[in-house]
């Protein structure tokens, strides 16, 4: 495993719309194995692959249940409303509230080619719905809540 470089808010790649995953292959399971452990290296609890540069609809996350890996996700139902302060390895140093739905019922696909659906809820949720934007091109600075954004000058940015 290794650990993979972040691309950071102002890298086009992360405005653009990443690929379904077509294949499971070696290459695939070796980039999903980084991503948890860049994840993990940089305090993290969601990951997308744009965010280390592949545009491929994938992500991986740890809200302290262990590391999941999603393919492919769908959300295909959700209600309520959440606002949560949310933060982002793409965009250091930037805290703000952005609102979420309380509940999401997600269709992935599992490592394994599996069609699946997962449930989620709070925390779950937020990070579910924050990761899927990333495969769309989107950034949780692009839906702050006016008044709520917050910048913290004591971050070290590592380049």
């Amino acid at each position: 495993m290794a650990i993979r470089k972040l691309r950071i808010e102002g890298d086009e790649i992360l405005r653009k719309k990443s690929r379904k995953v077509e294949k499971i292959d070696d290459r695939l399971k070796i980039l999903l194995d980084d991503m948890v452990e860049t994840m993990y290296q940089n305090d993290g609890i969601g990951l997308a692959a744009v965010q280390v540069g592949v545009l491929k609809r994938a992500i991986v996350m740890d809200i302290g249940e262990g590391p999941f890996k999603i393919l492919n996700p769908k959300i295909i139902e959700k209600s309520g409303e959440q606002v949560f302060t949310e933060g982002c390895l793409s965009v250091p140093a930037i805290n703000g509230d952005v609102a979420r739905p309380e509940r999401v019922k997600l269709e992935f696909m599992t490592i394994d080619g599996n069609t699946e659906t997962m449930e989620a809820e709070g925390l779950k949720a937020v990070c579910i719905c924050h990761e899927i934007d990333h495969l769309n091109g989107a950034l949780f600075i692009d839906k702050i809540i006016s008044g709520t954004k917050t910048e913290s000058k004591e971050i070290e940015i590592d380049e």
